[in-house]
């Protein structure tokens, strides 16, 4: 058995991906109004700030900053992927170990994290999500990407509605 190990840090930030199980489908996008609805259900009940948010196909990334007396992040996935996947039909494919356990086929069991630890990591971290739809040839430019809050932070006069421009990313975090 696998002995994950995770950063419980009250009021951390971390940098999240998260994946479908089927990496072809497009049901993040497809049902984006159910995976905000999760979202939101979910921070009703277990608040976090969303300092960014990216939404691709069949994954997505996240920085979220948690309450200060506060390290639950894997709560917050477990109902945000439950409540998606509650609402969407179900026609996937499943493995006889998920029927067992009474799964859904949708998410990737785990969830990739890192603990910011600094203002430059944190920087990167953003930048990292919001051009991810460029790098993996969604468009060509960040602002193009609809499912993003590079969007918010465009009307907060934090970035320029033309950041990175018709450019790709660079770095080595996030997915491999």
């Amino acid at each position: 058995m696998p002995n994950y190990r995770r950063a419980f840090v009250p009021g951390g930030s971390w940098f999240f991906t998260v994946n479908l199980l089927e990496r072809r489908q497009t049901l993040l996008v497809d049902h984006i109004d159910d995976l905000r609805d999760a979202v939101a259900r979910t921070r009703q009940g277990y608040p976090f700030t969303i300092d960014a948010f990216v939404v691709l196909p069949d994954h997505l990334h996240a920085v979220w900053t948690l309450p200060p007396d506060d390290a639950d992040f894997s709560t917050r996935w477990r109902l945000i992927k439950s409540r998606f996947a509650r609402a969407l039909p179900k026609h996937e494919r499943l493995s006889s170990v998920r029927i067992e356990r009474h799964e859904r086929g949708i998410w990737q069991r785990r969830f990739w994290e890192h603990l910011i630890r600094d203002d430059d990591d944190y920087a990167r971290h953003i930048e990292y999500c919001y051009i991810n739809p460029v790098k993996h040839a969604l468009v060509n430019r960040v602002c193009d990407w609809a499912h993003s809050s590079f969007h918010r932070d465009v009307r907060a006069g934090i970035f320029p509605l033309d950041w990175a421009g018709d450019s790709g990313s660079d770095g080595e975090f996030g997915e491999r």
